[in-house]
Formats: structure tokens, sequence, C-alpha cells
């Protein structure tokens, strides 16, 4: 049984192949045309999850799409008529795109894949499940559980905005949904909007944001207490009541009305890429603290309601590692599970569970092993040294070759040690918005100075973001306070008290760049301010391929740890093909680039004049 998953028009358009309950590929649509977050119709996905899986269009018993266009169509419409006269300008502007494209979808869908092959209507089933049952479906069908209880939290699908749901075997069943416009997703990315960051992709820029807010502060503590008498209100439960009054994403073309929230917060809305200030990370502790609250009360009700020892988690909300690792830390549940494409991407994923376990029936499989089934979310294209050498061809790299993969992580782990940035290709590529050791940018935790080298002369963005560790899962609690796994980068952990470094009793009073440049531990590149990463374990059965690159670099080093941050630069998606990776690197100032087998040192390549705009677009901030 073959069911071909899509998510698409609004953001991460996606593509999954699923064969007899166990997914065969899956990618992200923006990693081949290189839009950021891309929500077209995923033409290039689909093309390699088919030719990955070797099959035609004929041979899928089903195309799964993430969502019901009518369900949400009938909101949009309600939701007009409920603020009307008010949102008349956003109404004349949403309407044409869902007359054209939305309300035909069944047609536009059927047409984009006939441009893909010809093949025959009538055999493909074409199936809509609601929103939330795809983010669901996602989260517990590859989890490692027989039953649990799962938690969605997003922005809006249809109407439910989080929902709680009971899994057990092949079903999924609903217990409660918080309907929109009263959303946890639509808050936190309202302070987003406010704090200047872009909606939709800038939520984890407000996440990092947070921890430089001074908790003990007067501007924090009323923030707090101006967002729950004002804003929102939170039952015990944690289901929302958003005062409408101070927002205007409901029916309007901006997340909030400034003025009104400039009254509320004392400081006009951040204009992007403008400095940022104290009241700026006030707001972003503020509203991530009230976050976690909301997330720990969502889950304390989902283990009320269903009785389960295990949780998992999806939604754009799930992606919130900080939220996660404070739920985990609470023992609400025994074990948690969190979809690594938590966010719109997972649910094209989602959709198709959902068709293979629920409508068709089909029996579900849980790895023997007791890991997930998300073969470490390694799902993407892939390519051997033949393939890398021609894509690379026209450039007339210069490169070395190893014989074997072994010797590659050794020289590899030597480069890493000696303060080299080495862009690191290999296998497959990553399922969801985390780099997990296939597209990945490495470098030494310990070198104190290399967070604000790749921040201003990699990455091209904001000097205050952390870079997350990834660590040997053998060795992760000799390192951080943690004692599961977190192969996904979906938990932020505290350092040990043995590697962290003390701050001074007046560091509270300094500015946000003092506190930056402070070194804060033994690993002072991957430790944010408030002594915390978010944490990959790296194991032998989930990452074989990069647990042998870290096992060379501990060998070698005594240490564990190494940075990973993804492969790109701001503003662009991850890399997919070779040529991907070898342009980031010539327009970077990484050192290596290494893909497969070849290694490229950057003083022996050929000149390479920097594309157009690179430069201006991703200004050093």
């Amino acid at each position: 049984m073959n069911i071909l998953g899509i998510s698409a028009f609004y953001h991460d358009a996606a593509a999954a192949l699923i064969k007899d309950g166990i997914i065969v590929a899956a990618a992200q649509e923006e990693r081949f045309t290189r839009k950021k977050n891309d929500p077209a119709f995923p033409v290039n996905a689909i093309k390699f999850c088919l030719q990955y899986g070797g099959i035609g269009l004929n041979e899928l018993d089903a195309v799964v799409f993430y969502d019901k266009p009518f369900l949400k169509f009938e909101r949009l419409l309600e939701t007009y008529c409920s603020f009307a006269p008010k949102g008349l300008p956003s109404f004349v502007r949403a309407m044409p795109v869902w007359i054209k494209e939305k309300l035909f979808l069944k047609k536009h869908i059927y047409d984009e894949l006939n441009s893909i092959e010809t093949f025959n209507r009538k055999k493909v089933k074409l199936l809509f499940p609601e929103h939330h049952l795809s983010h669901a479906a996602s989260a517990f069908y590859p989890s490692p559980f027989s039953e649990s209880a799962i938690l969605t939290i997003d922005g809006v699908g249809e109407w439910a905005t989080a929902s709680i749901s009971k899994a057990e075997g092949n079903s999924i069943r609903v217990i409660k949904e918080l309907h929109f416009p009263h959303s946890p997703g639509l808050l936190y990315s309202s302070f987003t909007y406010y704090c200047g960051f872009t909606v939709n992709s800038g939520e984890y820029k407000l996440m990092g944001l947070a921890p430089y807010g001074n908790k003990h502060s007067a501007l924090y503590q009323r923030y707090i207490e101006t967002i729950k008498s004002k804003l929102v209100s939170i039952a015990d439960d944690g289901a929302l009541f958003l005062n409408q009054e101070y927002f205007s994403y409901a029916t309007g073309l901006r997340m909030v009305p400034d003025n009104k929230w400039e009254a509320l917060f004392g400081f006009p809305r951040r204009r992007p890429e403008s400095p940022l200030e104290q009241q700026h990370c006030d707001l972003a502790l503020a509203i991530q603290t009230i976050t976690e609250e909301i997330v720990i009360k969502m889950a304390t009700e989902a283990q009320r309601v269903t009785g389960s020892r295990y949780l998992c988690m999806a939604g754009g909300v799930a992606l919130n590692c900080v939220a996660n690792g404070k739920l985990q830390e609470a023992q609400i549940f025994d074990d948690i599970f969190v979809q690594p494409a938590a966010g719109d991407a997972g649910g094209a994923l989602g959709a198709a569970y959902a068709a293979q376990h629920i409508y068709f029936n089909y029996p579900r499989k849980i790895a023997e092993t007791g890991t997930d089934m998300m073969q470490g979310s390694y799902l993407g294209p892939v390519y051997n040294d033949d393939q890398i050498v021609a894509a690379v061809k026209r450039f007339n790299p210069v490169y070395i070759q190893n014989d074997t993969f072994e010797e590659t992580t050794g020289v590899t782990a030597e480069l890493i040690a000696n303060g080299n940035v080495t862009g690191w290709f290999q296998g497959r590529m990553e399922f969801g918005p985390r780099a997990l050791g296939a597209r990945s940018i490495l470098a030494d935790a310990r070198d104190p100075a290399m967070q604000q080298r790749l921040n201003v002369k990699i990455k091209f963005r904001e000097g205050f973001r952390p870079f997350a560790p990834s660590v040997l899962a053998e060795n992760a609690n000799e390192y951080f306070e943690m004692s599961g796994a977190s192969p996904y980068m979906q938990f932020v952990k505290k350092l040990v008290k043995e590697k962290q470094i003390a701050s001074p009793p007046e560091y509270d009073n300094w500015s946000l760049a003092d506190k930056l440049h402070f070194r804060r531990s033994e690993l002072p590149a991957i430790t944010h301010i408030d002594y915390t990463a978010r944490i990959q374990t790296v194991d032998k059965i989930t990452s074989p391929v990069f647990w042998k690159l870290l096992h060379s670099f501990r060998q070698l080093t005594g240490c564990a740890v190494v940075i990973n941050t993804s492969f790109n630069v701001r503003g662009e998606p991850i890399v997919n093909t070779p040529e991907d990776a070898y342009r980031c690197f010539m327009q970077t100032d990484m050192d290596f680039l290494v893909m497969g087998n070849l290694i490229f040192d950057k003083k022996k390549q050929p000149a390479w004049k920097k594309e157009t705009g690179l430069q201006k677009e991703f200004a050093l901030d």
C-alpha cells in the first residue's frame, strides 16, 4: 500500500511517501526551490518521493492533503461576518485566492499531479483529514508508544488551535479542542511580530531572545501582569481567551494594532533589523514564560483526561524546545515524543499516516528496538561520491578523496579540533527544520570566539542567537542535566554545574552585548545565557554516520560535543544538493567542506565571485 501525503498553500509545503506503514521519503519543497518556507504545491518534493520510492502516481492507493479546505473556508467566512465591518480590506484580498484556487482544490491537486505524470484519477483516492488530525497522526504513528495522549498546539488549522487526543493501536480519538480565534500559537506569533521578527519563521528567534530578559526586573513583572490582565485569560486546563480588542490577525493584515500595544507596553513595535534593547528581551521572556505555563497546563489536562503515561506532541508550538524541556522536567508523563517536523511540513507525513491507519485500517508497526520509526528524520535525497563530483564539476573545485569513511571522520575531527568551521554533507537530507548531522555546519564548542564567528561570518544572522550542541548519547549526562534521549533537538536542558562558570552578582544589570560576551561554561560556544542548550543526542542506531564523526572527535580530544548548526545562511533553506552546499561554502567564511569522502579546502579553491546581492540581503548584524 502506497500513500502520498501533501501539505501546501500556507507555509512549509512538503510531501511524504509511506509504503506499508513505513516512511519511504519525505522532504520540504523549499529545499528544491530554494525559497524559504515555500508554500507552493510541492511538485519537486513529490517527484523526489516518487522517484526514491520507485513508483508512479498510478501505483498510489491515495493522495492525502493535510487539511479540509471547505472547513477552513467556513471559518474564514464566519470570522469575517463576526467582525464586520472590520477586516474588509483583508476580505477583499483573500476572497479571489480562495475562489480561484482553494475552493477548487481537488481539481488543482489533480492538475498539479497530472503535470508530473499522467495518471488515472479514478484509481487514486484523494482524501482530506482535518489539520489537527494530520498533526496528531504525524506524532503518534511513528512514536515508540503503543498508546499515548497527543497534544497538538499551533496557530490554527480549520477551527482548532489546540487539541487533546487519545491514541491506541490504529485509532486516534479527539477529546478536547480549543477553537479560533483563541490560539496559543497566534498569541506567541503576535509577540514575534511586535518584537520585529517574521511571523511563521521568526518564533525561534523570540525564544532565543527570551533568556536575555531579566526575571527579577520590575519591567518583566509588569509585562507579565499586563499580558494576563489585558490580552489573555488562562484556565486551569490551559484553555485561552484572547481579548480580540488587542489583536487584528482574525480579519486584519497585521497581527496586532501597533498603537494599542505601544500604549500597553510603553514602546513602539521594533522595526526589523533595528537594535535590540532590554525591553524587547524582557517582553520576549514574559511571553515565553506564559507559553510554558500554557503548555504545562494543557499537558496536565491531557494526562488527566487520557490517563496515559506517554505523550506525543506536534504543531508549530511543539517546536518551542524550551517549553518542551520544562514539560519534561515537570514529569507529568513517563516519556514524551515530539515529531521532528512538528510544523506544517510534518502535516504531509501525518496526512499519509492518517489515511494508512485510520481510513485503510492498515496495521500499525512499532520499532522492535524501542526507538521511533522516523529513521533519524533522514528521509530526503542522498548522493554518493560520484554524484557529488558530477554535481560540482562545473566549478572546477579542488578536493582530496579519502578511501574510507573512517579516514574521512578522522580527518574531519582533526579539522574541527584545530578551530576550522566545517560544512558536513552526508547521507539523506533531514526532514524538518533541524540539521541533525546530514546537512550541518560543525565547529568546536570549546572555542569561546566560535559563537560570534559563526553568527557574523558564516550564518549572517543576529549575534544573540545560540548554537546547538550534538553530543554522543552515551556521554550526554556528563555535560547536560538529562537522563533520556533527544535525537531531534526538541528539548532544551542545562549544562551540569561542573561545566558552568558562575556569573558575577551585577550580571542582571549588564547590557545585552556584555552578557553575550561573558564566558559561561567550558563549552562557551553552545551555552546560552541561562546555561541551557538545545541538545541533539547522537546514538549508533538513529544516527550511525554522524555518530562515527563524534566518536572520532571524542577519541582525538576527549570531548564528546560539537557545535551543530544548519547548513545554510540566514534567509535561505538548508542545503539539499552538493551544488547548494558548495555555493554556501564558497559564499561564507567556512574553512572546509566535507561531502561524502571528498574534502574541500577553502584556501585551495578557484576564485569565487560572490553572487549578486548576498551580502546586501544578509547584512551583518
